[in-house]
């Protein structure tokens, strides 16, 4: 194989995968003209690339031409889960803390770059606040995202976050250097926590999940009602570090 077709297959590779991400970005079916226009590729390529998608079940065909996420994604997301055992013990563990403080909790990562919510588990009381598992929501906007940029540079950090995610969803600007002094300190205290950016009635807590060389790859977290989060602060954190810690462990 030439040099030339190796970078054409890993540029229609890349293709393959922005289809991929675009329709779960969506979450719903689009036409493959709906795809080539969002992704910014050549309709002729995305054509053949869902084509072959379609014929290897990645993707399946919804009617009125539209394509979406296929069953084939499904059982590769099993084959994952059972190999990456963390997501079974973040359950366990969530479970455990819900149990204990009555609010939701959750298991957050990094999906490129943006946040979202891998494991999620609901608080016990009458007023329960949800969030969408798997949801993308910008890095800037979450608690989790102050831990998990903490191993990065500032060069680093600003070239993975897209300009726009500073937009905070009321409109204004994010302070940058703000955030990034945040991110510094959440890294050395090995925690955060904050009013909530995309609402008005939440506090979220975050705690790091290090791997063994200290690189936080996901966080725990606590999503309480600002009242409960203010009379419970020090049980929340104390708890939710724990739990941090425990899972970290599975990593070591």
């Amino acid at each position: 194989m030439t040099d030339d077709t190796g970078r054409k297959r890993a540029r229609g590779l890349d293709r393959a995968l922005d289809i991929l991400d675009h329709l779960r970005a969506v979450k719903a079916p689009r036409r493959p003209a709906e795809i080539a226009q969002a992704i910014g590729a050549p309709k002729s390529t995305v054509y053949d690339l869902v084509a072959s998608l379609v014929e290897h079940r990645m993707l399946e065909e919804t009617g009125e031409g539209g394509v979406y996420l296929g069953r084939r994604l499904f059982f590769l997301g099993l084959a994952y889960q059972d190999h990456f055992d963390l997501t079974r013990q973040a359950e366990t563990v969530l479970h455990a803390l819900t149990a204990e403080t009555r609010e939701m909790t959750q298991f957050c990562m990094l999906d490129g770059n943006k946040y979202t919510v891998a494991v999620q588990v609901e608080g016990r009381r009458p007023f329960r606040i949800s969030a969408d598992v798997g949801q993308l929501t910008p890095i800037p906007w979450t608690a989790s995202g102050r831990l998990l940029l903490g191993g990065m540079s500032e060069r680093e950090i600003m070239d993975l976050v897209p300009a726009e995610d500073f937009t905070l969803p009321d409109g204004t600007q994010l302070d940058v250097p703000a955030w990034l002094a945040e991110i510094r300190k959440a890294h050395a205290e090995g925690f955060f926590s904050f009013d909530s950016i995309v609402d008005t009635f939440t506090h979220c807590f975050a705690a790091p999940v290090t791997d063994r060389q200290g690189a936080c790859v996901a966080t725990v977290c606590i999503v309480a009602p600002k009242q409960d989060a203010e009379e419970n602060y020090d049980l929340y954190r104390q708890r939710l570090t724990e739990a941090g810690r425990k899972l970290s462990r599975c990593l070591a």
